[in-house]
């Protein structure tokens, strides 16, 4: 059954639908009688008028935003889009979401859209490879950008990220503490990625601050959560293993975790940088190093809705701080 039209209304009507349209959009002057037949009919035919098309026709804004996260099936991103959510509901703004697949193409795709939709803000987790220079017109004639998780490339944006290096500098030194001085990392791909760049240096950090030598065969990467299982496996066969690891995002966490349960070792101490679903009931208990994705979710919605209300200020970075989460798997000591 088809939708029906502004035309099935105005044939109802016997009107126009110039009309129909003038009582719609309340554009132009219409008698009270002919207002309440089309608002009746309205109600009986279940007409709903193309905002979309309305607002490109006459140069709205749709009262939409638009936000871009790399992976629909990653917890951390789902949250993220449930603190933005929540926070411009309350503003009577509907949130829109697509997903990049980490693909810059993707990504540029996703843009256009939402650009010619005319959303009222755009809010993006920036893919791996991915550049933003063709926003600078946009952000120039008012459009609120703000980046998440990543900040922009070849753009000065609004931003709102993690405390990435200083997160994984403490969860290193959580393992350093109790004993460790082979400590593998098992990040994510590409290593050039805003994220897993910082979360390495973080970890570079805690082994210079204790005098401990960087050993590049204990630094593995894999991108989701079957590769890093791989990834832990290579590591845990090592010559010269390592006693504890820093897994550097969830995926990679879920990896680590499957790999020592398939390898039944119980004496590699974990640390992981993102909380994990059921990480309490693991055995031993996952620590992690907490990331705040609701808050900066609602962080990045905030500062959207102060550009909406008019905040011209220069764009500024806001880093959400994390939290270390002491469990059991992170307070192994090495085998004497």
């Amino acid at each position: 059954m088809r939708r029906p039209t502004m035309t099935d209304v105005a044939r109802e009507v016997g009107v126009t639908a110039k009309t129909v349209s003038r009582v719609l959009n309340d554009d132009g002057p219409v008698a009270v009688e002919t207002r309440e037949r089309v608002m009746a009919a309205v109600r009986k035919l279940g007409y709903q008028p193309n905002l979309m098309a309305r607002n490109m026709r006459v140069g709205a804004r749709d009262a939409a935003i638009g936000l871009i996260i790399p992976e629909m099936g990653n917890p951390f991103f789902g949250t993220v889009a449930g603190g933005v959510e929540s926070a411009v509901r309350a503003r009577g703004l509907t949130l829109i979401v697509g997903s990049s697949s980490e693909t810059a193409a993707l990504e540029q795709s996703l843009i256009a859209t939402f650009l010619a939709r005319r959303v009222s803000a755009l809010m993006i987790v920036p893919s791996a490879t991915s550049e933003h220079r063709r926003l600078r017109g946009e952000r120039v004639a008012g459009l609120p950008i703000v980046f998440l998780d990543r900040p922009a490339v070849g753009l000065t944006a609004d931003s709102v990220v993690s405390a990435n290096r200083e997160g994984s500098r403490a969860g290193v030194a959580h393992l350093i503490a109790y004993g460790h001085r082979r400590i593998g990392f098992v990040g994510d791909l590409p290593a050039s990625l805003y994220t897993r760049r910082e979360r390495f240096q973080g970890y570079r950090d805690a082994l210079d601050r204790a005098g401990l030598p960087f050993d590049r065969s204990l630094v593995e990467t894999g991108h989701d959560q079957d590769a890093a299982a791989q990834a832990t496996m290579r590591l845990l066969e090592l010559s010269d293993p390592p006693t504890a690891l820093f897994a550097a995002n969830n995926l990679a966490s879920m990896g680590a975790v499957v790999a020592l349960a398939r390898a039944r070792r119980t004496d590699v101490a974990l640390v992981g940088f993102d909380d994990l679903p059921l990480a309490e009931v693991l055995d031993p208990p996952l620590t992690v190093v907490a990331q705040d994705p609701a808050g900066m979710g609602a962080a990045a919605a905030e500062l959207v809705l102060s550009r909406l209300d008019g905040d011209r200020s220069k764009a500024r970075r806001q880093v959400v701080p994390t939290r270390l989460i002491v469990r059991g798997s992170g307070e192994l000591t090495p085998a004497s």
